[in-house]
């Protein structure tokens, strides 16, 4: 199995980041990462500001994908996510939902053992590693890793983890897919800027499908289908997420827009995946037991 190391890393999303490898579809390989903090963050003495803005958020890649051309999808089927034995948090002043109210800089270690993240000797978080960037190269643009897009990026989403397919457009020859900033844990909305970020191995298998994409990424779990989609805001952004989840019924459905709209706001699900980043993400799920009857499909 091919494994790409933690060493070749990029830190912007972008068509003239030249490929460390070349898979085929059906291939398994496996991701290194770094922290988003290129593990430079070691004790609580090491301080946000110690970390430069120009190693946060590296992404493990890109790996080209043969074949893969614009209007293609990549499936990225998550195999396992396996994560250090510790991982950090910080809290910036200015920085976050909460910036505002933090008034001194702070790191917090926090030990992972048994499946758990030890936050402190009397809360134990069950731990589930999920993964904070992943995309392909957007189109005629450079994306820094940090901001999420219609190609992946940060999208912070705590349901990209072990058995989810990440859905993915593929805007340039080959989709150079990378990935990083994995959390052991992360709560919707992200407040502080950060999850329980740790170093990791992600284990994938990589899909094509040749013709066929969606305007923004999906998901899908065990139970669930999931559009993401982000924006400058909440409203801009659930408004984006609402209109992906109608086109992505309306290829797969005979429902009428009416009948789509009807059923969304009977048993859609909106969702927020972060709040911190340079656009804020929010996923839309609709449940595939109630869609059994049309047998959803990719």
């Amino acid at each position: 199995m091919l494994t790409i190391n933690e060493d070749q890393v990029i830190y912007s999303m972008s068509p003239e980041n030249p490929p460390v490898a070349e898979v085929s579809s059906g291939e398994t390989l496996a991701f290194i990462t770094k922290d988003c903090f290129s593990n430079e963050i070691q004790s609580e003495k090491d301080l946000f500001a110690s970390v430069g803005w120009s190693t946060i958020n590296p992404a493990t890649g890109p790996v080209a994908v043969k074949n893969a051309k614009l209007g293609d999808t990549l499936a990225v089927h998550i195999i396992d996510i396996d994560i250090a034995d510790k991982g950090c948090m910080v809290t910036v002043p200015g920085m976050g939902a909460a910036g505002d109210l933090i008034t001194k800089s702070e790191t917090k270690i926090i030990p992972i053992k048994n499946g758990f993240a030890l936050f402190n000797d009397k809360i134990a978080i069950p731990i589930e590693p999920m993964i904070g960037v992943i995309g392909t190269a957007p189109l005629n643009e450079e994306i820094p890793c940090g901001t999420p897009g219609r190609h992946g990026g940060n999208m912070d989403t705590r349901l990209i983890r072990k058995g989810t397919t990440v859905y993915l457009p593929v805007f340039v020859d080959g989709a150079l897919l990378a990935m990083g900033d994995l959390h052991a844990v992360m709560g919707d909305g992200e407040v502080s800027v950060t999850g329980i970020e740790i170093p990791g191995k992600v284990t994938v298998k990589i899909e094509l499908i040749k013709g066929q994409s969606e305007p923004w990424p999906v998901l899908e779990t065990d139970d669930y289908w999931y559009v993401i989609a982000s924006g400058k805001d909440l409203d801009e952004t659930a408004n984006l997420s609402l209109k992906a989840m109608l086109e992505f019924l309306a290829k797969r459905t005979d429902l009428s827009l009416n009948d789509r709209v009807s059923l969304l706001s009977a048993c859609g699900n909106m969702e927020i995946s972060q709040i911190v980043d340079p656009l804020q993400t929010i996923r839309f799920g609709i449940s595939k037991e109630i869609m059994k009857n049309y047998n959803l499909q990719f």
